[in-house]
This record gives structure tokens, C-alpha cells and sequence, in this order.
């Protein structure tokens, strides 16, 4: 919701669905500011058309279908659901969808089971006279490997950054990496051998050392896991992370690169020159995939869109 009205305040005049559920005192928010709602329960559908009827408006909703993620959606008979959506005033059926669990596995088998039952339903209320203008199912992994699932509108999450889902689907569309973190050097100092760097001593220096703080640490997304178990980019080069990630700040061992100053570019994700620090690179080291890295960037980031 929140998200949806930042956009429409921004302008933005194009269809919202807000794909994730709603508490009732939020009903009037959606309608405010023309967002569509999902529904996938019989009682929360009829408190949107009251409201809406009592507002004199109309919401368009789209219906959720769980067919085997066990999150929001609607499960049992979702004709019977339906068919009672129908007969509601001051709600317009816009869209009907359902979510994959394993469209980004090698092992598809699941997800192709998940889209020939929702296939089915679509067809059967086609049958019954019921016909939604959107049926959609697809996310970035189904979007890449199984195009049958496209119905008329598709999904693309972290296709959208450029990433692709997982390492396990197949790169069937060229994606170009759209996101670089980038920050620069704010003080750099010589320190002599054996020098503690940072919370805890987790490191200290093997021999004389050029070190440059950097002013972006966890608070902003990047890892305290990171700590001694990563590298960013400067002039080009990969220079490691050393010692612990702070809130706002790392420390990076520049080494024998003397020429390095305050102000100079540092990439912590992304290229730099012929060198490259991936989301993949990020992902390995947090076991993690790259949803979760897009999402972690913190709001105090500034975000420079070109």
C-alpha cells in the first residue's frame, strides 16, 4: 500500500495492483488513491464492496489462487469463491492470478503442476460465463523458461535490475545488470605492521598498510558479513574489505596503491573498469539470492537513475 500511494503522490497514473493482502482499516486508503486490490477471502472481499458502495466508488480487485504456495490466496472451491465475487456490488473482477514456488529451480515439475491447475480454473470459468480481462502467473523465473505460462500480463521482479533469479534458470532473455552501489574514499591513512583495524580486532595488518575508510557500511545494505570476506573496486582494481563492517563505515586495505585519494570512486557492486563485482559475488558470500541484495539497499541510499 504504502508503496502504491508514494507512486500516485510521484504522478504515476497507470494501474496499481498491490499484489500483497490488506487489513480492512486500509480499504479506504486503496480507494483514495485508485490502487487494485488482491482479494482471496470471502469475508474481506465483502467489506471492500461496502465500503466501496458506501463511498460511491468501485474497486477493482484481481484474485489471488493459491495453488500451492500455502501464502495468501484462495483455496477449496475457488468457483464457489468466485461465483460469490460476482454477485458482489461495488467490486470489479479486473484480474485472477496465482505465484510459482519453483519457476527459478531446474526441477520445474512443481510449478508446471501449479500453472496446469490454474490453466484449468481460468478455463472452467470461461466456461461458466466468468472471464477476467487478466490472467497472470508468470514471475522472472517462468518469464525465462516457461513462456506457456504467460496467460496475458507476466510478472518481472528481479528481471527488472537486470538479475536473473537463480544460477538454476536458463538465461533465454540477454539481461544487462542495471544496478551499481557506488561511494567514494573519505580518509586515507599509512598504518605500520601488525595495526588492529576496526571492532573486535578482527584483522590487523601483515605488513606497512595504505588503508581508506569508506563512509557506507550495514545501515545501508552493506552486509556486516561482509566483515574480512569481501572486495570492492578502486581505480579499477579489487581491494579487500578488512576488518568489521560498521554501521556506517568500512575500512579497505588499499595495499601498495599510494595513488589513491579522498574523493576517488569506490564500486561495491557493479563494473569498474574491466573489473566486475556481481550480485552473484554478494550472494555467495551471504547465501542468500539476489531478491533479498535488491531489496537490502537501505532508503538512506541515494538512488541516481540514468
Amino acid at each position: 500500500l504504502e508503496e502504491g500511494v508514494a507512486l500516485r503522490r510521484e504522478g504515476l497514473r497507470a494501474p496499481i495492483l498491490v499484489l500483497g493482502g490488506l487489513f480492512e482499516d486500509q480499504i479506504e486508503a486503496f480507494l483514495a488513491h485508485d490502487l487494485m486490490m488482491t482479494v482471496y477471502e470471502p469475508k474481506l472481499a465483502e467489506l471492500i464492496a461496502r465500503r466501496a458502495t458506501a463511498l460511491g466508488k468501485v474497486a477493482r480487485v484481481h484474485v489471488k489462487i493459491d495453488t500451492g504456495m500455502g501464502r495468501v490466496g484462495a483455496i477449496g472451491d475457488p468457483l464457489e469463491f468466485i461465483a460469490h465475487l460476482v454477485q458482489l456490488h461495488g467490486l470489479e473482477l479486473a484480474g485472477i492470478y496465482t505465484h510459482f514456488a519453483t519457476s527459478d529451480e531446474f526441477d520445474k515439475t512443481y510449478a508446471r503442476q501449479q500453472l496446469g491447475n490454474f490453466r484449468a480454473l481460468v478455463q472452467r470459468l470461461r466456461e461458466c460465463g466468468v472471464a477476467f480481462a487478466y490472467a497472470h502467473a508468470a514471475n522472472s523465473g517462468a518469464i525465462l523458461d516457461m513462456p506457456e505460462s504467460y496467460f496475458n500480463l507476466v510478472r518481472a521482479g528481479v528481471m527488472m535490475y537486470g538479475y536473473y533469479p537463480s544460477r538454476e534458470t536458463t538465461e533465454s532473455i540477454a539481461l544487462q545488470p542495471a544496478m551499481t552501489l557506488r561511494s567514494r574514499i573519505l580518509h586515507v591513512k599509512r598504518v605500520p605492521e601488525n595495526f588492529y583495524v576496526s571492532y573486535g580486532r578482527t584483522f590487523r595488518t601483515g605488513r606497512p598498510s595504505l588503508l581508506a575508510t569508506i563512509p557506507l557500511g550495514y545501515a545501508d545494505g552493506f552486509s556486516r558479513r561482509f566483515s574480512n570476506n569481501m572486495h570492492v573496486l578502486v581505480r579499477g582494481r579489487k581491494k579487500p574489505v578488512v576488518g568489521r563492517v560498521c554501521m556506517d563505515q568500512i575500512v579497505v586495505d588499499l595495499g601498495d596503491d599510494s595513488g589513491a585519494a579522498r574523493g576517488e570512486e569506490v564500486v561495491l557492486l557493479g563494473k569498474q573498469g574491466q573489473e566486475e563485482i556481481t550480485i552473484y559475488d554478494w550472494c555467495e558470500k551471504l547465501e542468500t539470492i539476489p531478491y533479498e541484495v535488491t531489496c537490502s539497499m537501505s532508503k538512506r541510499v541515494p538512488r541516481v537513475y540514468e
